[in-house]
């Protein structure tokens, strides 16, 4: 009756265990992101006992899963009551709400509520190193392709480069489903090192003298010329004008601009939608966290893991995440080669989807260099542009692809 008589000789379930281990080390004791990786390693855990039904399966390309008894079935021909009960729980939550596109965009709907865009709106100029950090997700792309990678997976392996675990979700379900594991895994992994990651990028391509450029004092030297009058205003037309002008050029991206602009209108609304902005930002948001963490966790079993193609995956998840923010970073020093008003590169580094996260971490660097020096409101312009950004590359790569 116990796990280990239910082994068949198969003892790799072990390596995943210590894989769900470190990831619950990472959120727990070093506090990287633990309301990501707490539930992604839990549900890494749950899913590697032998005889504990837990794993998910996943389906094949033509959409057939092998039930415990040996026979295969298409999975979209499965009622869900019948998926619970022949493949278990967590196979229900990820085939009703993960495979089916549905969790990505009401996560963005409540990242949308949790979202200022005042720090955008105010340093306008800045939200372009949200576009220029993108380049990660384009470089990897090709450099996927020649690699053997099918469009679609290469596709779907690049959008990591954008540190977005909804927007990746969302892609490698319409593009590539067989790899929706392993880029999950990898893209919220990557988020959640975001701590780590931009730090050593940082340290290898900035010198001391660009992380001392101190943007309050630049901004007393050159100040702005434009003053936005009433931006209560603004944050109110500032959504739905994204959302027109996106379903107009992509509407592929719809869903996931669309939702993170209506959560952001029911904020910026007040009183008005309280009851709705509460519950978005609350109640669903933290929802929809716990059935995607663990169910993405659950996706990662030995059999799915344990393979060249996911170590590839993982690889190229880095290399796409490290080249966006040195892009970001590069593009920064080329903007200052032109003007009198000089950026901190940190600004570039932050043009990712991590939100608030990637700000707050440029923030403690510059800080680190000169205690006075706070960049988190710069910070955030370019990183809440390149979540817009990312759904954008996302919408792009889908209408070509799909």
């Amino acid at each position: 009756m116990t796990a280990f008589a239910q082994t068949g000789g198969d003892w790799s379930f072990l390596i995943m265990i210590v894989i769900a281990c470190v990831l619950l080390y990472l959120g727990i004791v070093k506090k990287y992101e633990p309301l990501l990786l707490v539930p992604i390693g839990m549900g890494v855990l749950l899913a590697n006992f032998p005889g504990g039904g837990m794993g998910v399966a996943q389906a094949t390309s033509e959409g057939y899963v092998t039930l415990p008894d040996g026979t295969k079935e298409i999975i979209w021909d499965m009622p869900l009551h019948k998926i619970a009960h022949d493949l278990g729980l967590m196979n229900f939550i990820y085939y009703m709400c993960i495979k089916t596109g549905f969790i990505p965009p009401i996560i963005f709907m409540g990242v949308g509520a949790l979202t200022d865009f005042g720090p955008m709106l105010r340093n306008l100029r800045l939200s372009i190193f949200g576009a220029g950090a993108q380049f990660g997700i384009f470089a990897v792309l090709l450099a996927a392709l020649a690699m053997g990678f099918t469009p679609q997976q290469a596709a779907s392996l690049g959008i990591i480069g954008g540190a977005d675990g909804p927007t990746a979700i969302f892609t490698t379900i319409k593009l590539a489903p067989e790899l929706l594991g392993p880029i999950a895994i990898a893209a919220y992994s990557y988020m959640a090192l975001v701590p780590v990651i931009i730090p050593l990028v940082v340290k290898c391509l900035c010198t001391k003298k660009e992380l001392l450029i101190n943007m309050k004092e630049q901004d007393k030297k050159y100040p702005n010329k434009t003053e936005i009058k009433n931006m209560r205003v603004l944050k109110i037309l500032f959504p739905i004008s994204v959302t027109i002008i996106v379903a107009l050029l992509v509407p592929t991206a719809v869903s996931l601009v669309g939702m993170l602009m209506f959560g952001n209108l029911i904020k910026e609304l007040g009183s008005m939608t309280s009851r709705l902005f509460d519950t978005a930002s609350n109640a669903i948001m933290n929802t929809a966290t716990i059935f995607l963490g663990l169910s993405v966790g659950a996706t990662m079993t030995a059999e799915a893991f344990l393979n060249l193609q996911t170590i590839g995956i993982v690889v190229g998840g880095f290399l796409a995440f490290a080249l966006s923010i040195s892009a970001g970073i590069c593009m920064v020093k080329i903007f200052n080669l032109f003007v009198k008003k000089k950026v901190n590169p940190l600004v570039g580094a932050t043009g990712l989807s991590a939100v608030p996260m990637a700000s707050r971490v440029a923030n403690e660097i510059a800080t680190k260099y000169d205690p006075k020096n706070h960049v988190l409101n710069y910070c955030m312009a370019s990183n809440i542009s390149g979540v817009i950004g990312s759904a954008v590359a996302a919408g792009v790569l889908i209408s070509f692809l799909q």
